[in-house]
């Protein structure tokens, strides 16, 4: 039954990334030139100019688009060793644009001390119009329990468009119903001015839930649904936002987000007699509020959605409410990965996340912390753990078990084959979440720990499947299927 929920979940899935081959570049294969006449070898430490760069392959994308990832210009004086270099960065910078399903860079010819480089890609599918299918569970195993019941089952249509101008922009409508509603538009823009430093981002939604969570119960969600109160709306809960952005990238790695947007949050009587403080610290029915985040993201990995060398870290800080009793609060929150990558086809890795929200005194949907979206243990899926601080350090050590390709028999220059990597892992996690106003479960303001073993298998468009056998604190152990893409 768990195949049965992974082929309906990749229903959804939307063009990101295919696998970047080896980017282990050595002089010789850097040197890889259609035309090159090499100098005498004692001259080679001597300065080159680049002259110009050639791109091929790129139907949709912008030459200065490409240009822009790459750490030298046309005009740059370097010398053939730091060539080789640059040449790693830049194709690793292409292919977490997630544009492109290969990318080639070598010289293309010499001309004396002036030297050609060559770019080859080959591009991904763009336009996405994708059947929704999705459990309203917060994962598979949580699904299971209920069951499978197709009734808690959501649908519709995800239309993406990536890369809409050739800009690396994205173009997002949702249009979800079925065990609750969703409507979402949305489209970013990285590269909006003539510098490519400046970008924008607009943002608008509505959701409508006939199931709320209002409480946590041993460790797990209590769910109320409207269907089996009698006097309660059709919907328990609503919430319509939107949202403007300004982005600001002015090198190769890091860039700066300034968000400002604005909420309504609104809740039946039903959820307010079970938990007054469900939405709002004052014990409203309905609030609405402004909120302000500064974001911070740096990516220096070999493959941001499965890096096995390198450093990827996100921070932000966000004001939610100023001046209101109902909302008013900041938080912090990190996270950061640390790869190393060793010998004999080995890696290991170190995540760390955090999250802090002042005052201690919130909502008890401001207490959501561990089990929610990618924060969370594993061999601890089953359980969510409340509170207003916590922390994680997730370390994983893995080795390559298969490298290899698919061939598919289609005509096509860019997808001609399905990569797969295969991967085994061992692992261990530790916990911490701090709760102040709601208390009662056992996994509450104590350190929480599990380790496990499992097998990661990393495919076409970033898609990742991960078969996890865990154990945790409680001596619980068993099977975890995580299947994880950005759609």
């Amino acid at each position: 039954m768990i195949l049965i929920a992974a082929l309906c979940l990749s229903a959804e899935l939307s063009a990101q990334s295919v696998l970047q081959s080896s980017v282990d570049l050595d002089l010789a294969s850097a040197l890889n030139a259609d035309d090159v006449d090499f100098p005498d070898t004692n001259k080679v430490r001597k300065p080159f100019l680049i002259s110009k760069i050639f791109i091929s392959g790129n139907k949709k994308t912008k030459d200065y688009i490409i240009k822009r990832e790459l750490p030298f210009v046309e005009g740059d004086s370097v010398v053939l060793n730091e060539l080789v270099e640059k040449f790693r960065v830049g194709k690793q910078q292409l292919v977490n644009t997630r544009l492109f399903n290969e990318v080639i860079i070598s010289l293309k010819s010499f001309h004396g001390y002036l030297v050609d480089i060559q770019i080859d890609v080959k591009e991904r599918w763009y336009i996405f119009p994708i059947p929704y299918f999705k459990p309203v569970d917060r994962n598979l195993q949580m699904w299971a329990d209920k069951g499978y019941s197709l009734d808690r089952i959501n649908y519709g249509a995800k239309f993406t468009y990536y890369n809409t101008t050739g800009r690396n922009d994205k173009l997002r409508l949702w249009l979800i119903t079925g065990y609750s509603r969703q409507i979402q538009g949305s489209y970013e823009q990285p590269f909006a001015d003539k510098s490519l430093k400046f970008g924008y981002g607009i943002n608008f939604s509505y959701s409508a839930s006939k199931e709320v969570n209002p409480l946590t119960v041993n460790n797990q969600q209590f769910f109320l649904k409207s269907d089996s109160l009698p006097k309660a709306g059709n919907f328990l809960q609503e919430l319509w936002g939107g949202s403007v952005a300004v982005s600001y990238r002015p090198g190769l790695r890091t860039r700066h987000t300034l968000r400002l947007a604005y909420e309504k949050d609104k809740i039946d009587s039903a959820v307010w007699r079970v938990n007054p403080y469900y939405l709002s610290k004052t014990g409203k029915t309905n609030i609405s509020y402004p909120e302000l985040t500064y974001s911070v993201t740096h990516i220096n990995v070999d493959y941001a959605p499965y890096p096995l060398r390198g450093v990827m870290a996100e921070a932000a800080l966000s004001r939610q409410g100023f001046g209101g009793k109902d909302v008013g609060m900041w938080t912090l929150n990190f996270k950061g990965t640390k790869a190393w990558d060793l010998k004999w086809k080995s890696s290991f890795s170190m995540q760390a996340g955090g999250i802090v929200r002042l005052p201690f005194d919130q909502s008890f949907l401001n207490h959501r912390l561990f089990g929610y979206g990618d924060f969370y243990l594993r061999g601890l899926e089953k359980y969510v753990v409340d509170g207003v601080a916590g922390a994680m350090l997730r370390n994983t050590l893995r080795r390559e078990l298969a490298n290899f390709n698919v061939r598919l028999p289609i005509r096509s220059q860019s997808h001609d084959h399905i990569p797969f990597r295969i991967y085994a892992k061992t692992y261990g996690d530790l916990g911490y979440s701090y709760n102040k106003k709601f208390p009662g479960n056992s996994l509450n303001n104590k350190m929480l720990y599990t380790a496990g073993a499992g097998i990661d298998v990393v495919t076409l468009y970033d898609l990742v499947f991960r078969l996890e056998y865990s154990v945790n604190q409680l001596g619980e152990s068993g099977f975890f299927f995580h299947f994880k893409n950005d759609f």
